[in-house]
């Protein structure tokens, strides 16, 4: 009899420790799910936001491009940017790379209008600008939202014992976004005054 009760003790501390690592285990994985989804989802505003640019920039482009044709430079940059970011086959760092080269060709197409009154005094152009302005603040917030939140997760995916299930059951860690080679550059900006003056 005492035996009988030592036995259903231990199956009872065994089934027992079986069932709080069980939800555990379904914790860890639900708050790791969380985690992740508020990844994706600010991946995806991200997103938003640099689609949004994209578009503007090709209205803008189209908008000044007839009264600046010789700046040809300029625009073969955005093009080539543009079409790289587009590209399925690039992976998220040329991605990133390419949004930083578009970040550069835009700032310089821009301080290439200030040459023209007649862009300047056109309200079309101007107000894709000032749109423009307020997409590129947009994906600077979205970019800090996303780095926040994937900051977060990484946290959460490194810590013992989330870390081992987490392997187990193949969460990867979040990317963060880092600045890029162009963006560490102070952008040359020559307005043709020195070839003027000589």
């Amino acid at each position: 009899m005492k035996r009988n009760k030592v036995i259903l003790s231990i199956v009872a501390i065994f089934f027992g420790l079986l069932v709080l690592g069980s939800c555990s285990a379904v914790t860890t994985y639900n708050g790791l799910v969380g985690e992740q989804t508020k990844v994706e989802q600010a991946q995806a505003d991200v997103s938003t936001a640099l689609q949004r640019r994209s578009d503007l920039i090709g209205n803008l482009v189209e908008s000044v491009k007839g009264q600046m044709n010789h700046e040809t430079e300029v625009f073969t940059k955005i093009a080539d940017a543009r079409a790289k970011i587009g590209s399925s086959s690039v992976t998220s760092e040329e991605n990133q790379k390419a949004q930083g080269e578009l970040s550069s060709a835009l700032s310089r197409l821009i301080s290439l209008t200030e040459n023209y009154p007649e862009l300047k005094s056109n309200q079309n152009v101007e107000q894709l600008m000032v749109e423009l302005s307020g997409s590129e603040n947009r994906i600077f917030v979205a970019r800090k939202d996303y780095n926040k939140v994937a900051a977060e997760y990484n946290q959460k995916f490194r810590s013992f014992p989330t870390v081992l299930f987490a392997n187990m059951m193949n969460f990867k860690e979040a990317e963060t976004f880092k600045e890029t080679e162009e963006a560490k550059t102070v952008p040359k900006v020559d307005f043709g005054t020195s070839s003027s003056s000589q």
